[in-house]
């Protein structure tokens, strides 16, 4: 859950911000999010303040006075530019930051729903091939990019999403959700991938293959690291094939599926049911459903 914006202690100055990352759990998705969110703002402010005459010579006003009324002005216009999805600056910075880590294979961290990840507005995604390259390490296909996801894993979404009878696109955007759009799939101690696009845990009614991993839990409203089995499979198909059956063989999970096609109210009831611990699961879904990433993906595979 992204802590709100409008904090103004924070974002008046360079060292308030610092403040913040000598108190804040600087290892938590919602700490980079929060943070590039801040930086934005006060990016925003420099911009505003550079835009203006030297010396408050604003034509009307002149002297201190009129600074003070500007640089409180300009304070406020960034923070509203800067709240909600702002102007691009802090996704930017995110998906960055979250690219240049690197993850020891002995320690992988599942990429759970408290990252969120978009591609950030105005910039073009990274054009596939039309066959995916092959790692050879482990054979697995390299899922580089939104388009490169979405080509690979829609012809599976559909078959999956018939049989549920739900959207494709759904899956799609829930599967890019928990794996960062494929960059972020658990991994075992040899670095072979477990193909596990739904973050499914390996709990006592699994007896196949398993993989432990760091992930990241909400436990009463409080994000919280521990180290969980998780369920591995042969192929991605595997993933969907378990996935449909996880949902059509637990009671908890039948009024989501009833939903149909309705990918809000889908989302809604699977959060409801206890799927994740996030409780912004469902929006944070949604917002892939309905974002560019996904669209631009689509298109351009002319779905």
């Amino acid at each position: 859950m992204t802590m709100p914006i409008q904090q103004p202690a924070l974002y008046t100055d360079l060292q308030g911000l610092n403040t913040f990352g000598r108190t804040a759990d600087m290892d938590s998705p919602e700490t980079l999010q929060y943070v590039a969110e801040q930086f934005e703002a006060i990016f925003l402010q420099m911009m505003l303040k550079s835009a203006h005459p030297p010396g408050g010579e604003s034509g009307m006003f002149e002297g201190e006075q009129s600074e003070f009324y500007q640089d409180w002005y300009d304070k406020q216009l960034s923070i509203s530019l800067a709240s909600g999805r702002g102007v691009g600056i802090a996704e930017m910075l995110v998906q960055q930051l979250q690219r240049q880590g690197t993850d020891d294979p002995k320690t992988t961290e599942v990429f759970t729903p408290g990252a969120e990840v978009f591609a950030p507005r105005g910039m073009p995604t990274t054009p596939a091939e039309k066959t995916a390259p092959i790692s050879p390490k482990n054979k697995t296909p390299v899922l580089d990019s939104p388009q490169a996801f979405v080509e690979q894993l829609m012809p599976l979404a559909k078959q999956a999403a018939e049989k549920l009878g739900i959207s494709p696109e759904v899956l799609l955007a829930q599967a890019a959700l928990e794996t960062g759009w494929g960059k972020k799939i658990s991994r075992d101690e040899n670095d072979n991938s477990s193909y596990n696009l739904f973050n499914i845990k390996a709990d006592g009614r699994w007896n196949g293959q398993r993989v432990m991993v760091s992930t990241l839990e909400y436990r009463d409203g409080v994000a919280v690291r521990e180290r969980a089995a998780f369920r591995a499979y042969d192929s991605f198909k595997d993933s969907f094939d378990d996935f449909v059956n996880f949902l059509q063989q637990s009671p908890r999970y039948q009024k989501a599926i009833s939903m149909g096609t309705n990918a809000r109210a889908f989302t809604a009831e699977l959060a409801s049911a206890g799927y994740a611990t996030d409780p912004d699961y469902a929006s944070k879904i949604i917002r892939i459903v309905e974002g560019q990433p996904l669209a631009r993906a689509l298109d351009a595979i002319k779905l």
